[in-house]
């Protein structure tokens, strides 16, 4: 039995995930696996690629044959190179940690002093302080006639 390392889909139309999987090659693109290896998700920015290396190292000394797909995620990986005995490529970008939201949210408040910036935040209460405004400026008016 020939067996392929190679990518199944998932997600929506224009928004793929895909699972690397361990599969028989006769079997369709998003048929039964015999293993899931990892996770490859080229969307987010940069790529998410998760890949348990330990389980790539044992099916490729078994004869398993990556999908030129696969073989791309290995190289960025470091995979390929450690089964073929070559030097790490450079490591992965990692995306940024998003910054915590209390942290941010306490910092303005500092900022502010605790005082509100302006009078209405509300849509109510915005309307609110735009009938009292118009009903100050129309007695005025009225009254230098």
């Amino acid at each position: 039995m020939a067996v392929k390392i190679k990518l199944k889909r998932l997600g929506k139309i224009r928004s793929p995930h895909y699972r690397i999987i361990v599969a028989d090659s006769r079997t369709r693109r998003d048929g039964r696996a015999i293993e899931e290896i990892g996770l490859y998700h080229p969307v987010q920015n940069p790529s998410r690629i998760e890949v348990d290396t330990d389980r790539v190292q044992h099916w490729l000394s078994v004869g398993a044959q990556p999908t030129e797909p696969v073989l791309a995620i290995l190289k960025v990986t470091g995979d390929w190179q450690k089964f073929k005995g070559l030097p790490a490529p450079p490591p992965m970008k990692v995306a940024a940690p998003k910054p915590d939201r209390r942290a941010t949210f306490e910092a303005a408040a500092k900022e502010s002093g605790g005082a509100p910036k302006g009078e209405a935040i509300t849509p109510k209460a915005k309307k609110a302080d735009k009938k009292a405004a118009s009903e100050a400026q129309a007695p005025a008016e009225s009254s230098e006639g």
